[in-house]
């Protein structure tokens, strides 16, 4: 009889964001939303 054992060893480290990515991020949100905004008061003329 063979036993075999695996040993699984996961590594879970916190990512770090720069400020730069951080303010790129929040700016595509902010556009995002605005887009969004304007989609959906475009169709309300309709």
């Amino acid at each position: 009889m063979t036993l075999n054992i695996f040993f699984l060893t996961i590594t879970i480290t916190k990512r770090e964001i720069s400020l730069e990515k951080a303010l790129h991020n929040e700016n595509a949100k902010k556009i995002l939303e605005e887009s969004r905004r304007k989609v959906q008061n475009h169709i309300r003329q309709y």
